[in-house]
């Protein structure tokens, strides 16, 4: 693999990083299998992993750490704090308090004495940016992380974090997070170019579209929902409901794409993030062998100026086909408080 430099940290990383969100029991609790898919990765040249600690409740971060025992070192590893993790109104999010907490509960899973890529994965406006970015630059110094990041945070909120990082002499946030997939293309409106600016590396997440880029969902087809993420959330995957039918009609365009070039839809998918030139790494999250067999086969896939024009008309730039799953949401769209003025009356006047 031709490694890459990840966001001017001179760290090298393949462009293919190992996600891990299905290592424990939400996806595959064999931990003997999970350790046999992380051997193959690293021996395929992936150089990059990536995990978090509410992956199945800290469960992903323990394989991984189990797996990488004799090949640590040769491991770029890159872990993520901010979901809750247990009851508790301080066991969560990014604040000094907490962070110093995670942190050393992810060392001890893991195994390890260090974290290449510390990353916040998600906003959390309850926290001074400030406060967050200066535990940060001090787990840098105590040699506990190498470098930090971000993960799926709006435009607007890096700049303001890079803003304060100059301006307070803290380092800085080095890799943003995103999801970004043939069929959630919105990044590339502002998260993207912001991040080139920045000199910021990108890995992002989800190439699969969660699961409707793999083939398995067709249109006029009978959707096999009794397993993977429809069992989750099975109502993201009714063929009545616009948004899926939606997908649906993408996919039978971009299939038609991929057996023009010869290869298979997942192929197409995971090469396509790979092709804009803010993208460092692709993250791809297999269950099982077979799926990261099958994956990897699109690394020598690549897409000349015709076919991504071609991806262009199916799907236009900066464009969500649907809101990409997991994305972060400002607290003024789901809290009608902070968009409403409280009532007076007249004669408080």
């Amino acid at each position: 693999m031709r490694y890459r430099v990840l966001g001017g940290t001179g760290i090298q990383v393949s462009p293919y990083c190992l996600g891990t969100m299905m290592f424990g029991h939400v996806g595959n609790g064999d931990h003997d299998d999970c350790g046999r898919i992380v051997h193959a990765a690293l021996d395929a040249g992936i150089n990059f992993v990536d995990t978090a600690d509410m992956y199945s409740a800290g469960e992903s971060e323990t394989i991984v750490g189990k797996a990488l025992q004799g090949r640590r070192d040769d491991v770029v590893l890159a872990t993520k704090v901010h979901f809750p993790m247990g009851e508790g109104p301080n066991r969560g999010g990014n604040s000094r308090r907490w962070i110093v907490r995670a942190v050393e509960d992810s060392l001890r899973r893991l195994g390890t004495e260090w974290i290449d890529l510390y990353q916040v994965h998600r906003p959390d406006h309850t926290t001074d940016v400030e406060e967050t970015l200066s535990v940060l630059t001090d787990l840098v110094r105590q040699g506990k992380i190498r470098a930090f990041g971000c993960s799926t945070f709006p435009a607007d909120d890096i700049v303001e974090a890079h803003h304060v990082a100059e301006r307070r002499g803290l380092q800085r946030f080095r890799a943003e997070q995103p999801p970004y997939s043939l069929l959630a293309r919105g990044i590339e409106k502002r998260v993207l170019p912001v991040a080139q600016r920045l000199g910021m590396g990108v890995l992002t997440w989800s190439p699969l579209g969660s699961g409707f880029l793999t083939g398995r969902y067709r249109k006029g087809r009978v959707l096999d929902l009794s397993s993977g993420r429809p069992t989750l959330h099975p109502g993201r995957f009714d063929p009545a409901a616009p948004r899926t039918a939606a997908k649906l009609e993408v996919v039978e365009r971009l299939v038609a794409v991929a057996d023009e070039l010869g290869c298979t839809l997942p192929e197409l998918a995971t090469a396509f993030p790979l092709a804009h030139p803010a993208v460092t790494s692709v993250i791809i999250g297999p269950r099982t062998m077979e799926q990261l067999r099958d994956t990897l086969k699109g690394a020598s896939v690549s897409l000349d100026d015709a076919v991504l024009d071609r991806l262009d008309e199916i799907v236009a730039p900066g464009t969500d086909i649907y809101p990409p799953d997991g994305v972060w949401t400002p607290p003024a769209l789901t809290d009608p408080a902070l968009r409403r003025r409280p009532v007076v009356s007249r004669s408080a006047v």
